[in-house]
């Protein structure tokens, strides 16, 4: 198809590659908070501290990142972004106390994580590819980052088992170099150029007519839900599974399912922008997840209970990102798509600063995570109101077909 050149392909998967590295080390943290726990003796509360200001951070570096992007060009964010991830990974085992952690999970491999992660990659590949793939290209970009999780759960779970939880994060960092020749194939230009940068109140102005948008700010609110579902489960998930008294291994391979299925989630949404209206495929994302939710609670907590929970959610877990980035595209253009789809991320991320901190406290405070799980649940059938209101243009028909 004319559409996909052999550059668009190389971009897409390029950067979907990078992705599939910063969020597959990121996701699989959780993974690390009982043995480090029980190595350091810190507190599931204090390592929940630096994991939730990790996720905090993650966040509020998208926009800065982005707005590097928009005005300097990816190359560099991107380069720097790989190596503070793997810095902050391999600093980590050395840290004694609560505000090591911080700097290094909740400060340095965030930074780094956000440097490489969507706002960037995806707004790097809208300036270089045909407005045809651009839906398209964020749903292979993201859906790199949900088969990032597949391989990296089950991969950091025998790491740990093999080499223990220090060599496993030294491991980790080494992979996280090894992506930087990637950089390259997303930063050429190939036969479309980028859009010319332009001054200071381009993007300023560009800003302020965002944050003074009544659809965009319902769009950043639902974000913010989606934030907190992600990182309360992303982080306690193996924490719940050891209430239910089943192996770690059932955790590691449900966050892999969770990755597996987001992949096909992913394809699917960013095919479907260009069909739908992006408010519509996040109401019923939402809305599915407050469903899925409520028939956990009431199911026996098997591991294929787990598993089949693991699969639903899956399919909506990181979704979210084409159709959201879409509303942005349309509201406002691409020329600042990294800053304002950035901005957007950090909504997400004080969501998830939430959920992955009140997890902790839950758990220490009850003993379990039941009523996380309700607010979890009531966030998402907010946010599913919260997008009906939004006001996006409706699908053209040349696009429907394209």
């Amino acid at each position: 198809m004319k559409t996909w050149s052999r550059h668009a392909v190389t971009v897409t998967l390029a950067a979907a590659a990078i992705m599939m590295v910063t969020m597959g080390a990121r996701q699989s943290m959780g993974l690390f908070i009982s043995p480090l726990n029980s190595s350091t003796g810190l507190g599931i509360a204090t390592i929940s501290l630096a994991l939730a200001v990790g996720q905090f951070t993650w966040g509020a570096i998208q926009p800065i990142a982005g707005a590097l992007s928009d005005r300097h060009g990816p190359r560099m964010v991107l380069i720097g972004g790989l190596v503070v991830l793997a810095l902050g990974t391999a600093l980590t085992p050395f840290m004694t106390s609560g505000f090591g952690l911080i700097v290094s999970l909740g400060l340095l491999s965030a930074i780094g994580a956000g440097a490489g992660s969507f706002s960037v990659l995806i707004g790097a590949a809208a300036k270089r590819l045909p407005t045809e793939a651009r839906g398209t290209a964020s749903g292979i970009i993201n859906a790199g980052g949900s088969f990032g999780q597949f391989v990296f759960a089950p991969i950091s779970q025998k790491l740990i088992q093999s080499l223990g939880w220090m060599g496993a994060l030294w491991s980790l960092a080494l992979i996280t170099l090894a992506a930087l020749p990637l950089v390259g194939m997303v930063t050429r230009t190939g036969g479309l150029q980028p859009a010319a940068a332009t001054g200071d109140m381009g993007m300023r102005r560009a800003v302020s007519d965002a944050v003074g948008n009544r659809s965009y700010l319902l769009l950043n609110a639902g974000f913010f839900t989606c934030g907190f579902h992600i990182a309360f489960l992303v982080t306690h998930l193996p924490g719940e599974v050891n209430l239910c008294g089943l192996p770690p291994s059932v955790a590691s391979w449900s966050l892999a399912i969770i990755g597996l299925a987001n992949i096909a989630g992913s394809l699917l949404a960013g095919a479907s922008v260009s069909r739908f209206r992006s408010k519509s495929i996040l109401v019923l994302m939402y809305a599915s997840r407050a469903v899925l939710i409520g028939v956990y609670l009431v199911a026996p907590k098997t591991e294929l209970t787990f598993y089949l929970f693991a699969a639903g959610l899956g399919l909506t877990w990181l979704s979210t990102i084409p159709p959201t980035a879409a509303i942005v595209g349309k509201l406002f253009g691409i020329r600042y798509l990294a800053t304002l789809f950035g901005l957007a991320l950090l909504a997400h991320q004080i969501g998830g600063f939430l959920g992955a901190y009140l997890g902790g406290l839950s758990i220490v405070a009850t003993g379990n995570y039941q009523w996380m799980w309700y607010a979890d649940m009531a966030l998402a059938a907010a946010a599913a109101l919260i997008n009906l209101p939004i006001r996006e243009a409706p699908i053209r028909p040349a696009l429907a077909t394209a």
